[in-house]
């Protein structure tokens, strides 16, 4: 009898997940049902694959949805984070594994008990970042200690951005996930991370000018600035006594402090609606956050307001834009400037068919052995096909795959809710990994510890 794996959700970062699970189907005897809203969309290189079976699911739909976790062996949620609880219940009540890409919330750690009663697996933060990001970096934690080695320091920077060939505008970026988690990127509260033993502290509004640089071999110069709490895995990898722990965002050079203008006219703000948004012209939306004069123009105040030139490199991001355009209109009803904001960023920013995009990742240990203080960089380029199979899918939807089929041929077997930080977790997934092309550079490297140029100053 085949084993049927359930998939929640046939987004963006699914294609290489089914590709996988469709290719595996025959040899592990494996069913898939790709359960979405709107099944039409999903491609027919899947749904007309003799081991798939494509339904409509409408979610909140109580009675479907029980249905077909029932029937399954394991599922897959790729729905959006908060609609996991959901399907976690269920996976409960019906005794089912289950594989997300998210973070774990705190309605999901509270059936840890359930789970480990039931001997059921609940891995989540199995994607990219969260996923690669934790599996490579225990891979080399442990390997460090393994060797007597003392954990120092922790730094890890992950960035989606478009492919070197297709990186042809003045922002050097392009959407390769959801928009939605750009537009509102650091938002919530301030960013904290460690350094040197220092706790340190960044206000939203300040967040995209304290970058820091890094430099990745045949790829270039990238900046990164602050995720919104690092220390949340201090317990998690075993890093309690550090001296330095920070995890980043990757962007090209200049991103951020072009970002920044979004942010001091107040562009990204998600807690409240524009009356009359829907109609209103890209050169309007901007003239709402701008003073009133009689005189002036759009283009004026706001390089008055920003006290940028016409010859800044920023002016030019802000027009490559259309931002002034008195004719682009924005079709959103009750709209908050930030959903306003990212439907002109999709206008300009979306890839086409045909490009690609890039995945960066950058780890550095710090570490004292024997004495002496050591340090290991390592780092991680993965560039995408096109615009459906994107490095951003291969290197989310992989990963959960890869772990689903570990789970039901009993390979993963420690039950409960949990991310990939065990041996028994990590290593399979990431030696399977590198057949695709994703593994990580390292580098032996002289220990830098402090650095006065650093972002921590």
């Amino acid at each position: 009898m085949a084993r049927t794996i359930l998939v929640l959700g046939a987004g963006k970062s699914t294609s290489y997940l089914l590709d996988y699970i469709l290719k595996k189907s025959n040899v592990e005897n494996l069913q898939l049902v790709i359960g979405d809203l709107h099944p039409e969309h999903i491609s027919k290189e899947f749904s007309s694959h003799p081991n798939c079976n494509v339904i409509s699911l409408d979610i909140f739909n109580d009675q479907q949805r029980k249905k077909v976790i029932a029937a399954s062996s394991l599922v897959i949620s790729m729905l959006p984070a908060r609609l996991h609880i959901k399907i976690a219940e269920d996976c409960i009540y019906f005794k089912k594994h289950l594989v997300t890409a998210s973070y774990v919330s705190k309605e999901i750690a509270a059936l840890d008990g359930d789970a480990k009663k039931q001997g059921l697996i609940f891995l989540n933060e199995v994607g990219l970042d969260p996923g690669i990001d934790h599996m490579s970096a225990m891979e080399i934690i442990d390997r460090i200690r393994n060797n007597g080695g003392k954990m120092l320091l922790f730094e890890s920077f992950t960035g989606g951005l478009v492919a070197p060939e297709n990186d042809s505008n003045l922002w050097n970026y392009k959407f390769t996930w959801n928009p939605r988690n750009v537009v509102v990127a650091g938002q919530g509260g301030a960013a904290k991370f460690i350094q040197e033993g220092t706790y340190k502290y960044i206000p939203y509004q300040k967040l995209f000018r304290r970058t820091e640089l890094v430099d990745i071999a045949d790829y270039g110069t990238f900046e990164v600035y602050p995720n919104r709490d690092s220390l949340k895995y201090r317990d998690a990898y075993g890093l309690q006594n550090v001296l330095t722990l920070y995890r980043g965002t990757m962007r090209r050079v200049g991103f951020s402090k072009a970002w920044q203008m979004f942010v001091l006219l107040g562009l990204t703000d998600d807690s409240y609606t524009v009356e009359n948004s829907e109609g209103m012209s890209y050169r309007e939306f901007l003239n709402l956050f701008l003073p009133y004069s009689p005189t002036d123009s759009v283009e004026l105040k706001l390089r008055h307001y920003l006290k940028i030139d016409q010859d800044d490199i920023r002016w030019g991001k802000l027009m490559e834009l259309n931002l002034f355009d008195g004719t682009k209109k924005i079709p959103l009803k009750n709209a908050t400037p930030a959903q306003m904001l990212q439907y002109i960023l999709e206008d300009s920013w979306m890839l086409q068919e045909d490009e690609k995009d890039m995945i960066v990742m950058y780890h550095k240990f710090g570490y004292e052995i024997d004495g002496q203080k050591k340090q290991i960089d390592a780092n991680m380029v993965v560039l995408g096909e096109n615009r459906t199979y994107t490095a951003m899918a291969k290197t989310v939807g992989l990963p959960v795959a890869i772990a689903a089929l570990q789970i039901l041929n009993k390979e993963i077997t420690s039950p409960g809710v949990q991310i990939p930080i065990k041996k028994e977790v990590y290593e399979p997934i990431l030696s399977e990994l590198k057949s695709y092309g994703i593994k990580f550079k390292e580098h032996q490297v002289p220990y830098l510890g402090y650095n006065p140029d650093s972002i921590a100053n």
